[in-house]
């Protein structure tokens, strides 16, 4: 089993749900999601225009994608979000925050902001790697 450690100089980023970096010592597989995005199980978008919903479904879609690769939101060690709108992701992120608050994981992130996702009624992906 994976001994995930977060590594953090300062305080501050702990609002926003995320670390610094992660040390990962003793891992013996890693997973490499592709961005999950608020889309329903045929492909197709849901939620125009709710940012809030969006970030939900987006995190439902890569919950799923773990789950079916017997892992979870704890293993979860780096998360990218990439964004048609900062300003909005940012006032939506507490979804992302208190789902990976319950699974006790604050993974390193980046937040990218993008001029379009492959349909423009997305306002969000998620990309994210995992470990165990």
């Amino acid at each position: 089993m994976a001994d995930i450690k977060a590594v953090n100089p300062w305080r501050w980023q702990d609002e926003f749900g995320f670390a610094q970096a992660i040390e990962v010592t003793g891992g013996q597989r890693v997973l490499y999601c592709a961005g999950q995005t608020s889309v329903d199980a045929e492909g197709h978008p849901v939620h125009a225009g709710d940012m809030a919903s969006q970030v939900a479904q987006a995190m439902d879609n890569l919950e799923a994608v773990l789950t079916e690769a017997g892992l979870g939101l704890e293993n979860v060690v780096r998360l990218i979000y990439y964004t048609t709108d900062v300003d909005a992701l940012i006032g939506a992120v507490g979804v992302v925050g208190e789902r990976l608050g319950k699974a006790g994981r604050a993974p390193a992130s980046t937040l990218l902001g993008v001029q379009q996702l492959f349909h423009p009624d997305l306002l969000v992906e998620l990309e994210a790697t995992a470990v165990a």
